[in-house]
């Protein structure tokens, strides 16, 4: 299915809550060493605005200096700089991960040197580092060019976009549809930058939690919005396959920023518009 996107009108009062934006959190591991550690999430502040559109008027710590905080600062220079893997790190690792699983495949009582394997652990090495692609992308590197300055207050949503991720804790996928919203605070951005990010998420290893959260934040931090909503309704493959084995089963997660979290008619609004 295509994601869709559609704008709605949204009437702001004169003092509406507005959220300072939120660090990172520790991200992922690969090859299981811990790579990028981020600061600890930080909550909403509850300042309020006389503007038509709310600006930030307070953090949870540091000094607001020209719309931003201190340490908003540093938060957004970290995510700027994130990558942990490059596409030369790709060639280097390709034959440790191909002897690894050739290993795999001796573990299981198979034999890799039978002609229906004899490259399936090449295969499965370039397989995983497709599946994890989003190690060796950088936000910054696709927002650059399309963030735009637009005097508009209205709500923008894209939902149903397509999601394709791997568990950490089985590595196996999960499969699913990710709607976004966000508020402009005289900010856009191109909506299929929206889906960039999901897919720059998606593509690591994984829980569902931290995934929704980070595409809320990595939103947030470009874009200075009044808020942003994340809503992940997704099928995991580890409850499907193995284990309880539920065919049928959805988990559901939401990030909620800003006036997103803190006014619940702009919440039930988002909640509305992307199940209809």
């Amino acid at each position: 299915m295509t994601s869709h996107l559609f704008t709605h009108t949204h009437t702001l009062s004169l003092r509406l809550p507005v959220c300072c934006c939120s660090n990172f959190c520790s991200i992922l591991m690969d090859y299981g060493k811990p790579l990028v550690k981020g600061g600890k999430a930080e909550g909403l502040s509850g300042g309020t605005t006389s503007v038509k559109m709310p600006m930030p008027s307070g953090a949870v710590t540091g000094a607001w200096v020209n719309g931003h905080s201190e340490w908003q600062r540093g938060a957004a220079a970290q995510w700027q700089e994130e990558r942990t893997r490059s596409i030369e790190d790709n060639q280097l690792n390709l034959p440790s991960l191909e002897a690894a699983y050739s290993s795999i495949l001796k573990g299981l009582g198979e034999d890799p040197e039978r002609q229906g394997l004899l490259k399936t652990p090449w295969r499965a090495a370039t397989a995983m580092q497709f599946f994890t692609k989003g190690y060796q992308e950088k936000i910054s590197d696709i927002l650059n060019d399309a963030i735009f300055d637009e005097d508009h207050d209205e709500m923008v949503i894209v939902k149903d976009i397509d999601m394709f991720s791997m568990c950490e804790h089985h590595l196996v996928p999960f499969i699913g549809k990710v709607s976004i919203g966000y508020l402009p605070n005289r900010k856009v951005i191109g909506v299929s930058k929206l889906a960039r990010i999901v897919e720059i998420y998606s593509r690591r290893l994984q829980v569902q939690e931290r995934l929704t959260k980070q595409i809320a934040k990595a939103i947030t931090e470009a874009l200075q919005p009044a808020g942003v909503g994340v809503v992940i309704e997704a099928t995991h493959m580890c409850m499907v396959m193995r284990g309880v084995q539920k065919m049928n089963s959805k988990t559901v997660t939401s990030t909620m920023l800003g006036v997103f979290r803190e006014d619940p008619k702009t919440r039930e609004e988002f909640l509305t518009l992307i199940k209809n």
